[in-house]
């Protein structure tokens, strides 16, 4: 098995942890929402064998503690800490980046201001609502969702946040047949769910994304999003961003955290993926 080594990083009003794996070209992946490194435990194994892959816990999350009290999220600020990670361990080359979720809003924003240092985009369901075309309703439903958690609390936010956004329909293992260590995974997870809700969801939700700087750089991004979350409000936005850049949506396995619950599968496709560099 590859020996993984354990990282810090000093950012702006952050310190991040970080995760290498392997040795090859560099494979930056950003998590989202209020997972870290851990969510793709699965996958890193496989990808290892032929990239330098790097997970990381974005700010706020886990073991990556903001320097002060928590602030509310800005996604420049977020794809200036990927940037950070990349030219720490990339050595002057670009690199292959893979983000999920608000972990790809954070790889839009990266290709869109620094184009010269990402190889390849894998954009793995951004939640950027505001290209839909009933945006006002999708806007809404998040509101009412941070709304929620203040008013009823976190399950309820929880509750309201798995149906709307289809990842109830996750198949992931119940709890008792979890190893230790995606046991201790799913507490960190649940630790930074006050920090998603009151500082991350909106920010990330509102985010516009620049679809002209995109499609100057089409040939380096891949639209991709779950075969069971592809028409859920996550999965959605990514149909309208490839459209804009000419290329069809990839269909990974499983829903919106397929690296998750189909992690050799879905290695496996990304790999492809990733070979088949345009």
């Amino acid at each position: 098995m590859t020996a993984k080594t354990v990282n810090k990083l000093a950012v702006p009003g952050a310190t991040l942890h970080y995760e290498i794996t392997g040795s090859g070209p560099v494979l930056l992946l950003i998590p989202g929402g209020g997972t870290d490194a851990g969510i793709f435990d699965g996958i890193v194994g496989q990808l290892a064998a032929d990239y330098t892959v790097v997970a990381y816990d974005p700010r706020g999350n886990s073991r990556s503690p903001y320097d002060g009290e928590p602030t509310d999220e800005r996604v420049d600020q977020s794809a200036e800490d990927a940037l950070a990670l990349i030219t720490e361990v990339g050595r002057g080359e670009p690199a292959y980046v893979f983000g999920s979720s608000s972990g790809a809003i954070t790889g839009l924003e990266l290709i869109t201001r620094w184009p010269d240092r990402v190889r390849m985009l894998v954009a793995h369901e951004p939640p950027a609502v505001e290209v839909l075309p009933d945006a006002e309703d999708a806007r809404a439903f998040f509101e009412d969702v941070y709304d929620t958690y203040h008013r009823d609390g976190l399950d309820a936010a929880d509750l309201l946040f798995g149906v709307g956004t289809g990842m109830d329909q996750d198949e992931l293992p119940p709890p008792e047949d979890l190893l230790p260590e995606f046991l201790e995974l799913f507490r960190r997870i649940r630790a930074n769910a006050g920090i998603f809700y009151e500082h991350k969801l909106l920010p990330y939700t509102r985010y516009e994304p620049d679809l002209a700087a995109l499609e100057a750089v089409a040939d380096r991004i891949v639209p991709a999003a779950g075969l069971v979350s592809a028409e859920y409000l996550p999965g959605r936005p990514i149909q309208v961003i490839a459209d804009h850049l000419g290329w069809p949506v990839v269909t990974f396995p499983g829903g919106h955290v397929g690296y998750s619950s189909h992690p050799v599968p879905f290695a496996t496709l990304l790999a492809r993926v990733l070979e088949a560099e345009l």
